[in-house]
């Protein structure tokens, strides 16, 4: 004989409860008293609804769900990020729920609440807006939560970076070893850590190299192509003006490309270019970008290894881990022009 399939209406005749309830607490979006969350586990368990698996979960205490909290999935970087922690959490048995905050606090921190009603096992955490204390007072609360790609300054939980320094001073001595000795910098919020410290790094290799840079060259504002294109006109407006431009994200590089094309000019005959992350689309842009490559696979892997870890009662080898860069060379560089550096 087939058995007969048990639905959720069954589980909530069960337990006493209507199915919109149950459906509710089954979807993450209504929080209950306990004892009427125990006699809607006790009904799953005791009917093997969804046959074993939901069952063995919720015996175990959790849900074997990570969350991964992104600001924006269209951003190719966040996307390489998220398909690795996915790959990494499904092999060792974990479901991985995307959470996207389009950088609205509210989201943010309704994400990090999930740990308090046991929505998701653990966090994977990344923003790319500077906090104003809100996130801090959040995360210091939780045990669980991994950061990635971004510092939030006061938290004390596990963190995975790339080496921004290292990635900065690369990125500036490649334009520096290309002949150019007028280089600005284009970076996103300066309260950023990932801002800060590739302007560390820039101005670090500008040092070495007894080079320096005019206030007006180093300009912050938004990680959007909006604000590249922006500080394009506003470098041009200057005398002299840079020759080469060392960008804190390929998204800025593509505004920079705007605005030169609304100059009628190209790159790297007007202006030398690099970007950082290597995103997916650096190898198909005109001209293709020179950037630095952050290990966006391995820094979602290892993000996910030790946030299991930490749920298994491992501390982490060491709070922070920074990962190494990359350069990858390729059409936006080149020794600067006489006629463009007056």
């Amino acid at each position: 004989m087939i058995k007969k399939r048990v639905l959720l209406s069954d589980v909530a005749a069960h337990a006493g409860l209507s199915k919109a309830t149950v459906s509710r607490y089954l979807n993450h979006s209504i929080v209950l008293p306990q004892e009427t969350v125990a006699r809607i586990e006790q009904a799953i368990i005791t009917l093997d609804y969804r046959g074993n698996s939901l069952a063995r979960r919720l015996s175990k205490g959790g849900s074997e769900t990570l969350g991964l909290v992104l600001p924006d999935i269209t951003n190719p970087f966040f996307a390489e990020l998220a398909d690795a922690a996915e790959e990494a959490a499904s092999s060792r048995g974990f479901s991985l729920v995307l959470c996207i905050t389009r950088n609205d606090p509210g989201k943010e921190c309704q994400f990090i609440r999930w740990l308090d009603t046991c929505q998701v096992d653990g966090l994977l955490f990344t923003t790319n807006r500077p906090d104003n204390g809100l996130l801090r007072r959040e995360i210091v609360r939780q045990q669980r939560i991994v950061l990635l790609d971004e510092d939030i300054p006061g938290s004390e939980v596990p963190k995975v970076f790339a080496d921004n320094v290292q990635g900065g001073r690369i990125a500036t001595r490649q334009l520096i070893e290309a002949g150019h000795r007028h280089i600005a910098f284009v970076g996103g919020p300066d309260a950023l850590m990932s801002v800060r410290e590739r302007y560390q790094g820039f101005s670090q290799a500008l040092q070495e190299a007894g080079l320096h840079c005019p206030p007006e060259w180093v300009m912050y504002g938004a990680y959007q192509r909006e604000f590249g294109q922006r500080a394009l006109h506003q470098l041009f407006s200057t005398t002299p003006r840079p020759t080469a431009i060392f960008a804190a994200s390929d998204y800025l590089v593509l505004g920079l490309l705007d605005g030169l094309r609304e100059r009628g000019l190209e790159a790297p005959q007007a202006m030398s270019l690099v970007g950082f992350d290597d995103a997916s689309y650096a190898d198909f842009t005109k001209p293709r970008i020179s950037t630095i490559r952050q290990p966006a696979r391995e820094m979602g892997h290892r993000a996910v290894n030790i946030l299991l870890d930490l749920l298994d009662g491992k501390a982490p080898a060491q709070p922070e881990t920074r990962l190494p860069v990359t350069w990858i060379g390729r059409d936006s560089i080149r020794p600067p022009d006489s006629q463009y550096s007056r």
